[in-house]
């Protein structure tokens, strides 16, 4: 399910529109149940009680709130991309080094119970 909010805000992406496409490919396959809301001006991933918010920016893409203890070992196999306060910073040329089973674990750990 996606709300109006999220229908736009992704129908505006002119930059990355691949790398999100991507993204929201891999949290369906690891989520199905996952809604899809605007939360913070961002599409978030919603599963029971976890976030996860996701801002496509200038440099790539943006995961907030999904925790060092939810990431199936992702920041520790990829530490320069993990920012300061819980940010995770994925751009375009990263991304082409992460297959998909990778980038779809983070997926499913951040947002596991």
């Amino acid at each position: 399910m996606v709300d109006d909010g999220v229908r736009a805000y992704v129908d505006a992406i002119d930059r990355h529109r691949d790398l999100w496409d991507r993204v929201h490919r891999l949290a369906l396959e690891a989520h199905p149940d996952a809604e899809i809301v605007l939360s913070y001006g961002m599409p978030t991933f919603v599963v029971g009680e976890r976030r996860l918010h996701v801002g496509v920016w200038r440099h790539g893409l943006s995961f907030y709130g999904w925790g060092a203890d939810h990431d199936a070992g992702f920041t520790a196999r990829h530490p320069d991309w993990a920012g300061d306060r819980g940010t995770l910073k994925l751009r375009p040329r990263d991304a082409a080094s992460v297959d998909d089973d990778e980038l779809r674990g983070f997926l499913r750990a951040s947002l596991a119970p």
